[in-house]
């Protein structure tokens, strides 16, 4: 298929070797890498200079890696048992053999070779970014307790894209802010060969092979009613970056003949207080105390594991409450816990009273049922040590839903407690690509001239591989621009 744009009169077409659509570190990391190998590149940004990044900038980068060379242990079997809905086990099998058929390369799944390139690559990418001057140290996190290791930059996701950034326009790649990337341009021969973007409300081309890392749909309301349903209505982005990710990158990859992968009508939930404007204003207080819902009752296991392991799964359980809303409900204990304003990453306050009547008046919640609920809940609770900072097996009994860990009666005021409701950090569905990070079409080829990286790539099923995002952009980010850089040489040549 080709698709041709019209040339403008008001801005002259231009030829690059790589068009990035994108600005945070997965788009950044295309850049950097395909100057680094001589391309000519331009980098295209939604954003204002001042905004650039999106997502990466906001965040505080969590990378799954227990060494600055080593991924966890975990790493590469739990992105393979979250990399797929119900498959045939035969076709992923195919899918990971070096004779992979058509059926099983455009197979809606994580591609095993694709898992273990992530996991070869991303020792070396940490490397390469200290090479830019990136630091990076094993810092205390928002998880009070952690089943995982996790390595940060220093300074967090700005500190990648001002570094990144930074380099970048040592190397002489060009920047088009307030941009906004509209279609794929297809030559005769049906090779991607440039994007049609509109600049300051004027339309050009951009010619050149190109990097799609501009994200998922988390800003677009249309695509997320139409991927996840009307209840998205009670999402929202876990950050204000998330709102420049309207989904187009996806679109106009779909059109053009690419394979999806990744589950479209889910994403990576985190718990943030819904009062607060800042970005990921996050409560991973909850397993120390009950969570309730709008009419004041549990409704899930609150403590399963570990926090970091299990944030995600109770996030979707409050997701599917009424209003999309739940509270946390604490005694004064919570207090006691060593650096326990770690998991409370909200700058509102929480709502206080001295008698559960009192909170449940300023929560909004049937004050009868909460003291029903709370007097349930800790007549179920056992004797046991309390060991806020590991799993303690400290459970109740008899009590439907069950409480794993951590389930100490609630009797000492005063009580507090925060709302929460489940953010949309990022969307799970996306385009598949190959080793080389070469989006992939309908028959399992890669499309010539077509790279994607970032969140815009479809990874994860089911459960979010915690701390793989980033790392994600940053590895295949790389890899594109590498690849993207020597197949302009050898075209040339």
């Amino acid at each position: 298929m080709m698709r041709v744009f019209k040339r403008t009169n008001e801005m002259a077409n231009q030829e690059f070797d790589v068009v990035v659509a994108g600005c945070g570190v997965a788009g950044l990391s295309a850049a950097v890498a395909a100057a680094q190998g001589g391309a000519r590149v331009v980098v295209l940004e939604r954003a204002t200079r001042e905004e650039r990044g999106g997502q990466s900038r906001y965040t505080e980068a969590y990378l799954r890696m227990k060494s600055l060379t080593e991924v966890t242990d975990d790493f590469e079997v739990h992105l393979a048992e979250n990399g797929s809905g119900c498959v045939d086990p035969e076709l992923v099998e195919d899918a990971a053999s070096s004779q992979a058929s058509p059926l099983a390369r455009a197979l809606s799944i994580a591609d095993p070779n694709l898992i273990e390139r992530f996991a070869d690559r991303a020792g070396d990418t940490i490397a390469w970014l200290q090479g830019l001057g990136v630091r990076f140290d094993f810092l205390p996190t928002q998880f009070l307790t952690a089943s995982q290791p996790r390595l940060l930059p220093v300074g967090g996701g700005a500190a990648l894209v001002e570094a990144l950034a930074a380099r970048a326009e040592q190397l002489g790649v060009q920047f088009f802010y307030e941009t906004t990337a509209l279609g794929l341009h297809q030559d005769a021969d049906g090779r991607v060969a440039g994007l049609q973007v509109r600049r300051q409300g004027v339309q050009s081309l951009l010619l050149g092979d190109v990097v799609l890392a501009c994200g998922g749909f988390e800003g677009n309301s249309e695509m997320m009613t139409r991927y996840l349903g009307p209840r998205s209505v009670y999402l929202r982005p876990v950050c204000k970056g998330a709102y420049y990710n309207r989904g187009e990158g996806i679109t106009m990859a779909l059109a053009a003949g690419a394979a999806g992968a990744g589950e479209f009508g889910s994403y990576h939930a985190e718990p943030v207080d819904p009062r607060s404007g800042i970005a990921e204003p996050s409560i991973f207080i909850f397993p120390y105390g009950i969570l309730v819902n709008l009419e004041g009752r549990r409704f899930t296991d609150e403590a399963p594991g570990t926090v970091d392991a299990y944030y995600e799964r109770v996030t979707r359980r409050i997701y599917e409450q009424p209003q999309g809303t739940a509270w946390v409900v604490l005694d004064a204990r919570h207090q006691r816990i060593p650096n326990y304003k770690l998991g409370i990453r909200t700058d509102k306050p929480p709502v206080a009273g001295q008698t559960l009547a009192e909170l449940a008046g300023k929560m909004g919640v049937p004050a009868a049922t909460l003291e029903e609920t709370v007097r349930e809940y800790n007549a179920a609770c056992q004797p046991g040590e309390w060991k806020p900072l590991e799993l303690d097996g400290v459970a109740t009994r008899g009590l439907v839903p069950p409480k794993s860990n951590w389930a100490t009666p609630l009797e000492q005021g005063p009580y507090h407690a925060y709302p929460i409701i489940s953010s949309n950090v990022f969307t799970f569905g996306g385009l598949k690509i190959d080793v080389q990070a070469r989006v992939v079409n309908g028959d399992g080829d890669a499309m010539p001239g077509l790279y994607a990286a970032g969140e815009i790539v479809g990874t994860y099923y089911g459960n979010y591989t915690g701390a793989t995002s980033v790392l994600k952009g940053l590895v295949f980010g790389r890899i594109a621009g590498s690849h993207a850089a020597g197949a302009r040489k050898r075209s040339a040549a």
